[in-house]
């Protein structure tokens, strides 16, 4: 698979947020979130998986060397992630909403956890 690198060896923080401002609509994944069929995706939760046009954004955990954001292109995987987390869609940092929102959706962005 072809892959772009966008963030090196940086934190878990600093990747969610991220992409959380980088991509068109944002997905919270519980840890262990399976991709690609083979690949599980490891982190703090909770964990931002991005979608941005025809690719989608995603940390990488490498050990001993850190974190990093990657973007594949895959509309398969967008379409299966979509259908996963239809519930737990947010609105896209754009501001338009996406599908319809669970009242009991989890927050938007990870400083919104420390509001309520």
């Amino acid at each position: 698979m072809k892959y772009k690198l966008y963030l090196e060896r940086t934190s878990f923080k600093d990747a969610r947020e991220y992409i959380e401002k980088n991509s068109e609509e944002v997905y919270y994944v519980d840890p262990g979130y399976k991709i690609f069929k083979d690949y599980y995706i490891i982190g703090m939760p909770p964990v931002a998986m991005g979608v941005r046009g025809k690719e989608m954004l995603f940390t990488y955990v490498k050990p001993c060397h850190g974190t990093f954001v990657m973007g594949i292109d895959s509309e398969e995987e967008i379409t299966r992630l979509r259908e996963n987390e239809a519930k737990k869609i947010k609105k896209s940092l754009k501001g338009k909403e996406i599908g319809k929102v669970a009242s009991n959706a989890a927050p938007m962005s990870f400083s919104d956890v420390y509001k309520k």
